[in-house]
């Protein structure tokens, strides 16, 4: 029978649903179950060079498929579409002709058991697109794992059957910046594999990633490594069973062999030549440079983690009769701010709540904050009254190294009810004197650092609690009813300004109400006025704290995620309770 093309009972052509958009070069052509050819379309002609009536009638294995373990593959593919599944390869050598070819098998509807066989030249045709689409994609994540998965994938099936990419273990165990020395006993961790459906069939599993491997003498990811030169090799069915040609590539960053990437090819393609090693070269250049960034980023953030976690309180001594929830939120991509808060049982019975903010972001406000956050919860542990602790850490602040020069000035206004309300100028404003709406500032430069806090003493009993801050904004209290009011206290100056005094404001929180503390990135930014953010933040705790079943963990966190939408800075909130 000879056809121009494939096409259904309705006259619609048959194309397979494949992931890329260009169909160009596609040939078709159907067997029955036994794998005689049964239509061999023009373009099957123009692709293989073999005529329509020079195939149909002969066995697709003494037309095509007549290269070694290539009748096992066609056997194999038979059989999974006699299942009713889809069988995918890329195949090359017999009489295909020059290249690697991707076929695609597929059971046809209607009786008969009938095949219908894609077939589209994998290689060299699809080369520059393979190579120039696979570059520029990989490394755009900095995702240890994600990287190497661009790259396994970009590998597979174009250029080979299999492919797997390793890291040296030390490297990422131990966060060595040079690499070890490397040879036998070295440790790699495979990061990801692919594997063709042909080469997965007889593996029986993919090769999971995250696995450690000890390399031997005569492995060929040793060599690569060692001398950092590409090696070929037709042996090695250890690295992956099925292959019987592989290439190993080190992957070389800043002039260090990072790691290695290996390719493997099926007998029924093409072993590796010399002409594929510049291929396999380019790729792993642009693998090394990817990989090794996504290592050193994977580095930095699992530090600052830490950093974090040694750095944000512990779990608190809470009294009997006060609940406290807490939360933070770092601007940005930091995950350590000038933000810290505390709770500190003292010894009579009550509590010490502190809430403080050191200025900037990241690891320099950071370290301020450490220092006044240790010496302050250590001053309350002594039992000093809140405005001995105050100035203490005000004078701890001033003799501190000044060496953040942030741009920002302190100012002190009030807001449209009257209140003296502190706050931080964003850079651009006047350096001293006045804004231009005719504030008062004070310049911070880079004399000294300088936070703002406020700290609580709770008596869960009942009794008088004191107050005091340092040029942070006013606590809100919330009344069970739901109702809110803001604190009126005197702002004082900022820590590290030698303000010298810092009055004390007594108030009671009775059974049920809870208290509010938290930092200016809750409330201000420069789309939003104080004003308008304490307003919201009000709203918000009044509206999640009278919610029937609410806890205090649940509103904290409902009221930071509600707020931080238009937060630009770190953001503290710790709300405290006294049980009723």
């Amino acid at each position: 029978m000879l056809v121009e093309s494939l096409t259904t009972s309705d006259g619609q052509p048959v194309l397979p649903r494949r992931r890329e958009p260009d169909f160009a070069g596609l040939a078709a052509f159907t067997l029955d179950p036994g794998g005689r050819v049964v239509s061999w379309s023009a373009t099957a002609a123009a692709l293989f060079g073999h005529q329509a009536r020079a195939a149909i009638g002969r066995d697709v294995c003494d037309v095509l498929m007549t290269g070694p373990g290539q009748r096992e593959l066609v056997g194999h593919a038979l059989a999974e579409v006699a299942a009713g599944r889809v069988w995918t390869a890329t195949v090359a050598g017999g009489s295909l002709g020059e290249g690697r070819f991707a076929f695609r098998w597929e059971p046809m509807a209607g009786p008969g058991g009938a095949v219908l066989v894609v077939v589209q030249r994998a290689w060299p045709q699809r080369a520059p697109s393979w190579l120039s689409e696979a570059t520029a994609r990989i490394g755009n994540s900095l995702d240890l794992a994600e990287t190497a998965s661009e790259v396994a994938d970009a590998a597979v099936p174009w250029f080979a059957d299999a492919a797997g990419i390793y890291v040296i273990e030390r490297l990422l165990a131990a966060d060595e910046l040079a690499s070890p020395r490397i040879g036998p006993g070295a440790a790699v961790r495979r990061l990801a594999a692919r594997l063709s459906a042909q080469i997965e069939a007889v593996t029986g599993a993919p090769l999971p990633p995250g696995e450690v491997t000890v390399l031997g003498a005569d492995s060929v990811r040793c060599q690569a490594m060692a001398t950092g030169k590409p090696v070929l090799s037709s042996g090695g069915a250890r690295i992956v069973v099925g292959c019987t040609s592989f290439l190993a590539m080190p992957l070389i960053a800043r002039g260090v062999v990072v790691g290695c990437a290996v390719f493997g090819r099926a007998p029924a393609s093409p072993a590796f030549d010399p002409g594929d090693v510049a291929l396999a070269g380019a790729l792993a250049a642009r693998a090394a440079v990817g990989i090794d960034n996504a290592r050193l980023y994977d580095r930095e953030r699992r530090t600052a983690l830490a950093l974090q976690r040694g750095l944000l309180p512990g779990q608190p001594d809470i009294p009997a009769g006060m609940e406290v929830a807490h939360a933070y939120l770092p601007v940005g991509d930091h995950v350590v701010g000038g933000d810290w808060h505390d709770i500190v049982r003292l010894p009579d019975g009550r509590a010490a709540l502190i809430v403080g903010d050191a200025m900037g972001h990241g690891p320099e406000a950071a370290a301020v904050m450490v220092q006044l956050r240790t010496a302050a919860h250590t001053l309350a542990e002594l039992g000093l009254p809140p405005g001995q602790v105050l100035r203490k850490l005000d004078a701890m602040a001033a003799a501190m190294d000044g060496a953040m020069d942030t741009g920002a000035t302190y100012r002190t206004g009030r807001d449209t009810a009257g209140r003296d309300t502190p706050g931080r100028d964003t850079p651009g404003r006047d350096r001293a004197g006045t804004n231009a709406a005719g504030t008062d500032t004070m310049a911070a430069g880079t004399a000294a650092p300088f936070a703002t806090c406020v700290y609580a003493v709770i008596d869960p009993s009942g009794g008088p609690s004191g107050i005091v801050q340092a040029g942070h904004l006013p606590p809100v209290l919330v009344l069970p009813g739901g109702a809110t009011e803001v604190l009126d206290l005197p702002p004082g100056l900022p820590l590290g300004l030698g303000a010298g005094s810092f009055q004390v404001t007594q108030f009671s929180l009775i059974p049920g109400a809870t208290l509010a503390l938290y930092t200016d990135g809750l409330v201000e930014s420069r789309t939003r006025p104080i004003d308008d953010g304490l307003a919201a933040l009000r709203g918000a705790l009044s509206s999640a704290l009278a919610e029937p079943g609410s806890t205090l963990d649940g509103a904290c966190q409902t009221v930071t995620q509600l707020l931080c939408e238009q937060g630009e800075d770190d953001i503290t909130l710790m709300l405290a309770r006294t049980r009723q």
